[in-house]
């Protein structure tokens, strides 16, 4: 099997000493390459290895060196996993872009998890004319999302080729499919991504998205009416009749009013 070779780009020494270990013990098929502390440092061993994979961390001493070493560079054919010891509101912007990310400490599942996914991404964005321009535009939405620590309405979506970049008007109502999400768009399409339900709650902008059931999520910009005969029941622009929940019926009926 052909090895990944990676560069991994950490201003603190034993940071970049404890994942070369960790790489080499538990993910055979990753090659480290190299390390780099700081952003010139990257840039010329990017030019001197070209790496198939950076392992980056986010926020060398300016706070966004990573983000402005990936501009910088040209030619950009490498995947990246970054390294972050942020949480909460930069998680769900990791998932709402479908960047492959290792939270500080790094769990070795997690790890060996990240490693299976940047091998699957590397095989698709490559095999794509633009595969790997519509990957650098998810990481630059991610970027933006980041910095400006808000809700943004364009989401990433995985699928059978690769990315899909979207706006979240477009969204009708989301279902859960076993530990995946099915899509359903304004426009009749619809797009199975591998990430679960419960993420797409994380991700979402609570303000124009609700959950109303274990299996669904609606865009309450294409709710219509909300019917209680026979049921609890909300229906969409498109027709399409959804249950909810008998336990979420209270909250959804209070945030409706509150939108009107």
């Amino acid at each position: 099997m052909t090895k990944l070779k990676a560069l991994i780009v950490d201003d603190e020494e034993m940071a970049r000493k404890n994942l070369v270990m960790l790489l080499e013990e538990f993910c055979p098929e990753i090659e480290v390459l190299g390390e780099a502390a700081n952003k010139k440092e990257a840039k010329e061993k990017i030019e001197e290895l070209k790496p198939d994979v950076l392992f980056l961390d986010i926020r060398m001493p300016s706070g966004s060196e990573g983000f402005e070493l990936l501009e910088e560079i040209e030619n950009r054919d490498f995947l990246v996993v970054f390294v972050t010891a942020f949480k909460d509101f930069a998680i769900r912007a990791f998932q709402a872009n479908a960047i492959h990310y290792l939270l500080k400490p790094i769990d070795i599942d997690d790890l060996k998890a990240a490693v299976e996914k940047i091998i699957d991404s590397s095989k698709l964005y490559k095999s794509t004319p633009d595969g790997m321009d519509t990957y650098y535009d998810t990481i630059k939405n991610l970027s933006h999302q980041i910095h400006s620590s808000q809700f943004n309405n364009r989401i990433a979506i995985s699928h059978t080729k690769g990315l899909k970049i979207v706006e979240d008007d477009t969204i009708s109502y989301l279902e859960a499919s076993g530990n995946c999400t099915t899509i359903y768009f304004t426009n009749g399409k619809r797009y199975l991504d591998t990430r679960t339900l419960k993420i797409y709650e994380e991700i979402l902008n609570p303000d124009k998205f609700y959950r109303v059931h274990k299996s669904y999520i609606i865009n309450l910009n294409e709710l219509v009416e909300y019917l209680n005969e026979d049921g609890h029941t909300a229906v969409l622009k498109d027709g399409k009749h959804l249950p909810v929940a008998r336990n979420r019926v209270s909250a959804f009926l209070k945030l409706l009013k509150g939108k009107h």
